[in-house]
């Protein structure tokens, strides 16, 4: 128990600085945005681009891996509309959206910090191979979802278009696609160069931490936090449980590995349910609710989840 506490303690001891420094007014709250988005755009392309430049990508790129991972999220997205619409009487729009919060993870902000720190950079790898497909598939899945569902929906290849307008727009994609370019072409970086891109990728866990606790301050508990607290659970609880079964019990992939993909699919959700919500204006309450919900909770499904893959047999 002290070894996985002593995991999960920095890395929920920096988001809670973050929270409590825009709480209080030691660090300005505007100033959140531009640290995530410096996250985002500058320092985690770069991480990217280094580790998969450096890293073994064939062997990492493992579809036992990133197969149950993603079917996983597309039954917790199935299983979050079903719940919204029969329980919660939502309409259909905001049952996508509902769904939607449930299964887009934050694989960025609180994921790599929590992969690394659990894992060490052995864990990249498999890591990013997982990050490289997150927004491509599961934003292109919840946008036709949310425009065939809606009255005022539009063309499925308007639609298309949208999604890969947003995903390709995403420096994160840059930076995957570079480091692909440049490991598949030899490509050898110089002294000064690698130099850049290390200190660029250890800006990425301290920045990050504090980013997303900084920005828990923007979202309140609203009416619909019971909601939000069963889309919280099924993400954090959902989601790995399937990875678990598919991965360690249906294809027997080594709990060494397994467990990158396992314990990446138990984060809390990520800040792109709310983007997603306030662009369709759909379910935007419950998107805050449940980043707010998750990312709390996270400390404690985390640490179990830790605890069972400790305690997997090999």
């Amino acid at each position: 128990m002290l070894a996985i506490l002593s995991v999960i303690a920095p890395i929920f001891a920096l988001m809670a600085l973050g929270y409590s420094a825009v709480r209080f007014r030691l660090f300005p709250a505007e100033g959140i945005k531009s640290l995530i988005a410096f996250v985002n755009n500058f320092a985690t392309p770069c991480l990217l681009f280094y580790s998969l430049l450096t890293s073994d990508f064939t062997a990492a790129f493992n579809l036992a891996i990133i197969g149950p991972y993603y079917l996983g999220a597309l039954v917790c997205f199935v299983l979050g509309i079903v719940i919204a619409i029969r329980l919660f009487k939502n309409r259909p729009g905001e049952g996508v959206s509902a769904g939607f919060s449930g299964t887009f993870t934050n694989t960025v902000l609180v994921g790599l910090p929590i992969m690394q720190r659990a894992y060490g950079t052995e864990a990249l790898p498999v890591t990013l191979s997982i990050i490289g497909l997150h927004g491509a598939i599961l934003l292109t899945v919840g946008m036709v979802t949310m425009e065939l569902v809606r009255r005022d929906g539009q063309s499925l290849g308007r639609t298309l278009l949208t999604a890969g307008k947003r995903v390709g727009s995403n420096p994160l994609i840059w930076g995957i696609a570079a480091g692909m370019i440049g490991y598949f072409s030899g490509l050898t970086l110089v002294e000064p160069a690698e130099a850049f891109f290390v200190m660029m990728s250890q800006a990425v866990v301290p920045a990050a931490l504090f980013g997303i606790g900084g920005a828990l301050n923007e979202y309140k508990l609203s009416e619909n936090w019971h909601q939000a607290l069963v889309a919280s659970l099924i993400k954090l609880i959902v989601h790995p449980a399937i990875a678990y079964v598919l991965m360690v019990w249906v294809l027997h992939v080594p709990i060494e590995t397994a467990r990158y993909g396992i314990l990446l699919s138990a984060m809390p959700a990520g800040i792109n349910v709310y983007v997603f919500a306030t662009y369709y204006h759909r379910g935007i309450h419950v998107a805050a609710n449940t980043i707010l919900i998750s990312t709390v909770t996270s400390a404690l499904t985390i640490s179990a989840w830790l605890a069972i893959l400790s305690h997997t047999p090999t």
